[in-house]
């Protein structure tokens, strides 16, 4: 009997070794904007371990924009989009696509533009030259836009995709005014090689404004509740991490976005207050449904039931 009992103590703790472990759930997105510190929330929280605490694994995919990030969240390839322009959510919205906003990615903005030409200094010496923005419905095509509406410009839009790029359109001559988020182009700013032109708050309907949100394919959101309030919750805890006094943050971001530690700090510093990240609220509703219908995202202003169902966002536990 004893041989039995000991053979079966032993079959258990075999058993207990060798099962396979609850593997974590799997959360596919698309980023836009690789680089950016307000890009970089899952980044950065998954390199600390956050997302793996709350049983995550994340499958990140960097975009050039709203344009890129949206498509696949659209299709079902992926559950999220993040950084994908409030305007160009709406206008995929409007016209049938299962996409639902389940926080804001940014409020106001740090996103500005710049010219290498000495004669284009402010946003009326752009008349008759082109005006990058990143693809189309995202948040900086819809800034030129309103740049161009409120300012009643003659700059011809013209999309150049992410920071990186522009900054070589610029320099090349092939476009006159680029845009660009921090750090992205501060160096060369600094160097005398390319000087402010504008930046997004110039625009009066980006003040206050979440212009970017987090997005999620609405059979998603349905299916896999529990894993994306997981993710939101994450996503929180990511963003008080990186506004710690941790030294780890801007070591890892400096890494990320190629970048030195001290500017790296300066970023996150002098550009983004934690509150431009908050996810929790979409700020400036009665101003930006009324521009979506004014830029031509939308036809319509969206009801009070559309609202309700395109704006899904789990609350803060």
């Amino acid at each position: 009997m004893k041989h039995v009992v000991g053979l079966a103590a032993a079959a258990i703790a075999i058993a207990t070794f060798t099962a396979p472990a609850v593997a974590d759930d799997v959360v596919k997105m698309t980023i836009g904007q690789r680089g950016n510190w307000d890009t970089s929330i899952t980044h950065l929280g998954d390199k600390a371990g956050i997302f793996k605490k709350h049983g995550l694994q994340l499958e990140m995919i960097y975009t050039s924009g709203s344009g890129e990030t949206l498509q696949p969240v659209i299709s079902g390839s992926v559950d999220l989009g993040l950084a994908v322009g409030t305007l160009g959510a709406m206008a995929a919205y409007s016209k049938g696509a299962p996409v639902r906003i389940i926080g804001a990615q940014a409020t106001g903005a740090a996103d500005y533009w710049y010219a290498k030409n000495p004669a284009i200094k402010t946003l009326k010496d752009t008349n008759g030259h082109t005006i990058a923005f990143s693809t189309n419905g995202s948040s900086t095509n819809s800034v030129v836009r309103a740049f161009i509406d409120e300012f009643k410009l003659t700059a011809k839009p013209q999309a150049t995709g992410n920071p990186s790029a522009t900054l070589t359109a610029v320099m090349t001559d092939q476009v006159d005014v680029g845009w660009a988020a921090p750090p992205f182009g501060l160096k060369e700013m600094d160097e005398g090689k390319i000087h402010l032109v504008a930046r997004a708050t110039d625009a009066a309907l980006v003040r206050g404004q979440t212009i970017r949100v987090l997005v999620a394919n609405a059979d998603a959101l349905v299916k896999r509740k529990d894993v994306i309030d997981r993710f939101m919750k994450a996503y929180r805890e990511s963003i008080d991490y990186m506004y710690s006094s941790n030294p780890q943050v801007m070591t890892d971001y400096a890494e990320f976005a190629r970048v030195s530690e001290p500017l790296a700090k300066r970023v996150r510093d002098e550009f983004f207050p934690k509150s431009l990240v908050n996810p929790d609220q979409i700020h400036g509703l009665d101003t930006l449904i009324p521009e979506a219908v004014n830029l031509k995202f939308i036809p319509a202003p969206l009801n009070k039931e559309q609202i309700a169902e395109l704006i899904q966002i789990s609350p803060r536990k």
